[in-house]
């Protein structure tokens, strides 16, 4: 084994160094993996931005990175389902304990999770990394290591999805076409939505969610007003959508998702953006649209596997850019810039296969 662990760590704002780091040794209910694929999500660019997302402030030094997979190289002692060689997907949310949330289910709402890359617990963007087997899930042979390390934003528009109630016939909006915007597109449409209107800035990232199944792309100019917007959607659907899925954060973005709904239909809160945020809630609550918060995820690695090897759900095309784990400041750079759609990074020095 290699005994350098490269590490990606950011010290302060604005302060991402690599790092030789010890190899850790897993615990009994833990594996040692060899890092393959990690992808770099806004999350990780924005802690390296601004030291800070809310109330998750950069104390001391963290390891980036929690889109990731990975090849199993050590097995603690209690470990009985994975092996020395397994392929998989690591799920970065671990709850530190059985609290009710847990109990109910929706473990991804504990206050004491542990989450990767999230201050003060370290990431995966390294050589090697220990993590809870439990939340290690295999791949099979047909399933990529950069589709497993896509299992993570997958996991969001599942999440996402499954909170809306997509369902066989629905119409869904989708405000937004980064990458969380494309994967709740490719989630709505496996599950069975009928028409999907996908809106963004950009003319090049539309194209691309029609490639990936978008029945219409509108893209928004600054001055359209959020009624605006909501009417021409309701033009190119014949009715206003049963429901919106907002992936940006952007206040006009947040109002034109609930001017659009229909009555009685949900809109889902995905993207992050201001604290405060002037929404159109009078609008909302007299035409009883929902309006529902989106935590990351939980249960969703299993579906999200199934997805991938039944090729239900086609990934591959949002990779854009690849780098070597040693490049990994021109590959954040990349990302800054908003060049392509999703950036991996390489972990493995003897195999930068996908």
């Amino acid at each position: 084994m290699d005994e350098s662990n490269l590490s990606v760590v950011l010290h302060a704002k604005g302060d991402m160094r690599l790092e030789h780091r010890p190899i850790p040794e897993p615990g009994p209910n833990e594996v040692l993996l060899q890092m393959h694929s990690v992808g770099i999500c806004g999350s990780d660019v924005h802690y390296w931005q601004n030291g800070r997302i809310g109330d998750f402030v950069l104390k001391k030094p963290m390891v980036l990175g929690h889109e990731a997979s990975g090849r199993v190289v050590k097995v603690g002692s209690a470990v009985t389902h994975l092996k020395p060689g397994d392929r998989v997907a690591v799920e970065p949310g671990v709850p530190r304990e059985m609290d009710e949330f847990f109990k109910s289910g929706r473990y991804n709402l504990s206050p004491t999770i542990f989450f990767c890359a999230t201050p003060p617990d370290d990431g995966n963007l390294c050589r090697y990394y220990k993590h809870s087997a439990n939340f290690c899930y295999k791949l099979p042979d047909n399933v990529t290591f950069e589709e497993g390390a896509l299992i993570e934003p997958l996991s969001v528009g599942i999440h996402a999805c499954r909170r809306a109630g997509v369902t066989l016939g629905s119409t869904v909006l989708i405000c937004g076409a980064g990458p969380i915007g494309l994967v709740c597109l490719l989630v709505a449409k496996a599950m069975g939505a009928s028409l999907a209107v996908i809106t963004d800035l950009s003319a090049e990232r539309l194209a691309l969610a029609k490639e990936l199944g978008a029945d219409f792309a509108v893209e928004v100019k600054r001055e359209d007003t959020a009624e605006q917007l909501a009417r021409k959607v309701e033009g190119l659907l014949g009715a206003q959508p049963h429901i919106t899925i907002e992936c940006t954060g952007v206040q006009s973005s947040v109002q034109t998702a609930i001017y659009a709904t229909r009555s009685g239909g949900v809109a889902v809160m995905v993207g992050l953006g201001a604290e405060m945020t002037t929404i159109p809630l009078v609008n909302a609550a007299v035409r009883e649209v929902d309006i529902r918060g989106v935590f990351r995820y939980c249960n969703t690695w299993p579906m999200a596997i199934a997805m991938l090897a039944s090729k239900k759900v086609n990934v591959r095309p949002l990779v854009t850019h690849r780098f070597p784990l040693e490049q990994a400041v021109q590959a954040f750079e990349t990302t800054r810039q908003g060049l392509g759609v999703k950036v991996m990074l390489k972990c493995d020095e003897n195999d930068q296969n996908p």
